[in-house]
């Protein structure tokens, strides 16, 4: 039996079409922006390219560990302010970009209208949230302490921001009768479920995950650190083998993952929701909005391959990505070398 995967992420018909377009628009400001400043960047240092692979990859990698919370729901980490921390707040805009879509489409993990309000929270708002607080205590020398409360604050700011979008869906889209046409669940409800959920669980796998991995690349790739990237000489010697051997680590490790139970809030299948509104004497069906929207089946829904047992197709969806990111990271390598000629 297929067991349902789910992250961070808003699925599709949790908000209006019109919410999801002003978020997409903000998104897209940002990693407009973001854009430009990383085709500098990479004409600087032409070692990013690949670098921007292997962090689309570590925060892929991140979010595939589920763990469980009280409730019956799950939560994970995203490496929001870790990829700041390793490729600067710009490239790790487009890393968790890129791994966001790849999820939406390929694993129909996140809604695909839904998807400029993930880029948004995750993409935008984690990683420069995150590490203007790293920043702030590393300028006093206190990295590590800038690493911890960067991450941690980081990824709560952004569950916040998921928890007022959603429930503020029964405030603006409801019909005459006001019935709520998307999320029936008001802030009284979202703000909590997120909030709660990721100051006592979420943040602190978070902070944990970004620590350790940041310890290990400091101590065996210091180059690699961003702000050490930005000061060292043409001839440093650059070695990505140590964060391969990282990625293949967690790859091995990501059927953990598989062992948490239930789903996350606000991330519940139409038949899950419509069984919750039940069970709770809240509604009979679905809000419109949710009952006729989009349902969008990926190639790997729920990370699942067909023809093999869930904890392969675990591992196969994850080096699929992995290796998805790492051409990508040399195409851009291969366009940049062209451009310097």
């Amino acid at each position: 039996k297929r067991k349902r995967v789910y992250r961070m992420h808003i699925p599709d018909n949790y908000l209006s079409p019109e919410m999801c377009a002003v978020l997409a628009a903000g998104a897209l400001a940002v990693v407009g922006y973001s854009v430009r400043k990383v085709k500098v960047e990479l004409s600087e240092k032409s070692e990013l390219a690949p670098m921007l692979g292997i962090a689309s990859s570590l925060s892929f990698l991140i979010m595939m560990f589920n763990v469980p919370v009280p409730g019956g729901t799950t939560a994970h980490a995203v490496g929001g302010t870790l990829l700041a921390i390793l490729i600067g707040p710009y490239a790790a805009c487009l890393s968790i970009t890129v791994a966001l879509i790849l999820q939406s489409f390929l694993f129909a993990d996140g809604g695909i209208i839904a998807l400029g309000a993930n880029v948004f929270n995750m993409a935008c708002v984690m990683p420069f949230v995150g590490y203007a607080i790293y920043r702030f205590f590393a300028k006093r020398h206190h990295s590590d302490l800038g690493v911890i409360l960067g991450s941690y604050i980081g990824i709560n700011v952004s569950a916040l921001l998921v928890g007022v979008e959603l429930g503020l869906q029964p405030v603006l889209f409801h019909t005459a009768s006001g019935q709520a046409l998307y999320n029936p669940y008001p802030l009284s409800i979202t703000v909590p479920a997120m909030t709660l959920t990721h100051l006592l669980f979420a943040g602190p796998i978070e902070a944990f995950f970004t620590y350790v991995i940041y310890r290990f690349v400091k101590r065996v790739t210091p180059n690699e650190l961003y702000e050490n990237a930005a000061i060292q000489s043409e001839n440093a010697k650059t070695s990505f083998k140590p964060l391969y051997y990282l990625l293949g680590a967690l790859v091995v490790l990501s059927p953990i993952g598989l062992l948490a139970q239930g789903t996350a809030f606000g991330e519940w299948s139409k038949s899950e929701m419509l069984d919750k509104l039940k069970s709770e004497g809240v509604a009979s069906q679905l809000p419109q909005g949710m009952a006729k929207g989009l349902d969008y089946q990926g190639l790997f829904s729920d990370y699942t391959v067909p023809g093999t047992n869930l904890p392969l197709g675990y591992i196969l969806s994850a080096i699929t990505a992995i290796i998805i990111f790492v051409l990508i990271g040399k195409v851009l390598g291969s366009l940049n070398g062209k451009e310097r000629e």
